[in-house]
């Protein structure tokens, strides 16, 4: 396993954990994400992904640990980074009742965004959804939706996104654009991106860094070329595929 630690980290995880009852979801991991770097973590169903995520956000606490992202010690000091840090998953939905352009409002004000119908403009016009910002968010079908949320979490220019599935339900060209899209952003802005995927194509093309998990626990982690390399084998999904089933 590749423990290189990195110069200039935004996200430093120390001994993380997390027990749900007699599970323990999350167990003693650790690892440092560098800045401007696209980070994938990886693992079948009930590795950890959503958990680890959940606690680097600061929705879950953890049992034992620390996580400090941009510096700021999210247990403590949550507060101070909200504004500087964002979240999309197609699996969070927005409000359904509420139109795409009340939806994004809100969260504009929420994240105290200068300039909001512009930046909602843009965003739509970006990401293709202009011609339903009008429609109730419950009308929208699955791939729309994952548009919606990406412009949602994009709204505050984050210099820290965590992607949960950000292709998911989008059709090839779709997808192969938000790709183009996020890859794009980050070379302007030199974002952080965090990213949870089951498209291993997606990955292989996207990080520079992955981090495999199984059974809460960190089993892996190297660049998709070494990986590929190390494994002797040829693409990512095989790697995958062997290290998440191999047994201990």
């Amino acid at each position: 396993m590749n423990t290189t630690l990195y110069t200039d980290t935004v996200i430093h995880v120390t001994k993380l954990s997390k027990q749900f009852g007699d599970i323990r979801a999350v167990d003693d991991i650790s690892f440092e994400v560098s800045k401007g770097s696209t980070t994938a973590l990886l693992g079948g169903n009930g590795a950890g992904k959503t958990t680890t995520i959940a606690m680097l956000l600061g929705l879950l606490l953890p049992s034992s640990g620390n996580i400090s992202v941009l510096g700021q010690d999210m247990l403590r000091h949550r507060y101070r980074v909200l504004e500087r840090i964002n979240f999309t998953s197609p699996y969070v939905d927005l409000p359904g009742r509420l139109s795409v352009r009340e939806n994004l409002n809100v969260y504009a004000r929420l994240y105290a965004v200068p300039r909001r119908s512009y930046q909602i403009h843009q965003l739509a016009e970006e990401l293709n959804i202009t011609e339903f910002l009008a429609r109730p968010h419950r009308s929208l079908s699955a791939g729309q939706k994952t548009r919606v949320s990406l412009a949602k979490a994009l709204l505050n220019q984050p210099e820290v996104l965590f992607l949960d599935e950000p292709t998911a339900s989008l059709a090839p060209d779709s997808a192969d654009r938000i790709r183009h899209y996020l890859q794009a952003y980050q070379q302007r802005t030199g974002a952080t991106l965090f990213m949870a995927s089951h498209n291993m194509a997606e990955v292989e093309r996207m990080c520079s860094d992955v981090i495999i998990m199984r059974q809460g626990r960190i089993i892996d982690r190297d660049t998709p070329a070494r990986l590929i390399s190390r494994h002797g084998l040829t693409n990512l999904e095989q790697v995958f595929l062997e290290v998440t089933r191999r047994t201990f």
